[in-house]
């Protein structure tokens, strides 16, 4: 089925019809992904026609994951969303979140940073897991990050405690900017231990019950208490599904069901994210939010633009200044008067008498 848009461009009545008089009965709102109707649309002749493609097109599109990680993923009647995309990552569909614990990120105040949103959840493992959504570059984002997972497993035990009841951490972070060099999307990390002459990994193993019927029996597991890391890169998805994690990635990106998707509960996430489900009042919200995302972004490239252009216009006069004083190394060298210099460079006396001194002493 082909988009909205292409509809809209590619059918010559329906452009004559939204073109007629010069007004726009449908424009193209880019900031929230979908077309919608515009306030001069009760003067149009055609209101149930254009009523329906708006329709058509609005089903498409999703709210933005971050917005959904706000409102309305906390609610416990949408953790099947959330599971579904911990099952495809983590390569396991057993997960199930019990709870929301709170998290950094979790206000909802209209004056919270809008960069960064966060949400830490507990599975059924009694595992924390840590859903990151950052939309701008940090410096330290490594750094925070560590300390994220570190406060939330001191957090998560009391003192004196005993240690057997640190909690396992999960970091999950869904990144809007090029963290570092790499030619991957989605990269992992946790600590291994490994033998410095052999290069083996250190196996670390604990006793695990497992109920058979009435007698418990005993396995041997290997311990993986440290926390783990995954790194999703929106930016370098190039919209290629292989697995099913790439179809929850391709969602990200896009604010759209890639067509043809079958993993886990992502049918879910088309049904209960759909920008139709949205009230007034929550759409207002939600394009109070965009907009308040996209003005700070804009801030972040501005300053690395003006950044940028400073950077070039110090590059330029540091090199104005190199070339004057090849100039006036030559005009001493001619044994040129300090006015004669000034007049051909633009240097001042104390800085023609300092290159003076310098070429004595090298003599």
């Amino acid at each position: 089925m082909p988009s909205g848009m292409t509809l809209w461009k590619n059918n010559a009545m329906l452009n004559g019809i939204f073109r007629k008089n010069g007004l726009y009965c449908y424009q193209n709102a880019n900031l929230l992904g979908f077309e919608k109707m515009c306030t001069l649309s009760k003067f149009c002749k055609f209101p149930y026609l254009c009523s329906q493609i708006t329709v058509f097109i609005m089903a498409k599109k999703l709210i933005r994951f971050d917005w959904a990680m706000k409102t309305i993923l906390r609610d416990k009647a949408n953790f099947d969303v959330l599971e579904g995309f911990l099952s495809a990552l983590l390569e396991d569909d057993d997960i199930k979140i019990i709870a929301i614990m709170d998290a950094e990120g979790n206000q909802k105040d209209d004056d919270d940073k809008f960069n960064r949103v966060d949400l830490l959840v507990q599975d059924s493992q009694n595992r924390k897991i840590i859903i990151e959504i950052q939309n701008t570059r940090e410096t330290d984002y490594l750094e925070r990050l560590l300390f994220g997972t570190s406060k939330v497993i001191v957090e998560q035990i009391d003192l004196g405690e005993a240690f057997k009841n640190v909690s396992k951490v999960i970091s999950v972070s869904i990144l809007y900017f090029n963290l570092g060099t790499g030619d991957d999307y989605i990269y992992y990390g946790t600590t291994d231990f490994k033998g410095l002459n052999t290069g083996n990994p250190l196996v670390v193993k604990k006793r695990v019950e497992i109920m058979e019927g009435l007698s418990p029996k005993y396995s041997f597991v290997e311990k993986k208490i440290f926390p783990e890391y995954y790194l999703i890169n929106v930016e370098r998805y190039k919209n290629t599904v292989k697995k099913r994690i790439d179809e929850w990635i391709y969602m990200f990106k896009n604010d759209e069901i890639k067509e043809g998707s079958r993993s886990k509960n992502i049918d879910k996430a088309e049904q209960k994210l759909a920008t139709l489900n949205m009230n007034e009042a929550e759409r207002k919200s939600y394009e109070k939010y965009l907009i308040n995302t996209a003005r700070e972004r804009d801030m972040v490239d501005t300053a690395k633009e003006e950044g940028k252009t400073e950077g070039e216009k110090i590059g330029m006069e540091k090199g104005e200044k190199n070339k004057s004083i090849k100039i006036a190394v030559e005009m001493i060298r001619d044994n040129e008067p300090n006015a004669k210099i000034t007049k051909y460079t633009g240097l001042m006396d104390e800085e023609i008498d300092g290159l003076r001194g310098d070429m004595e002493e090298d003599r």
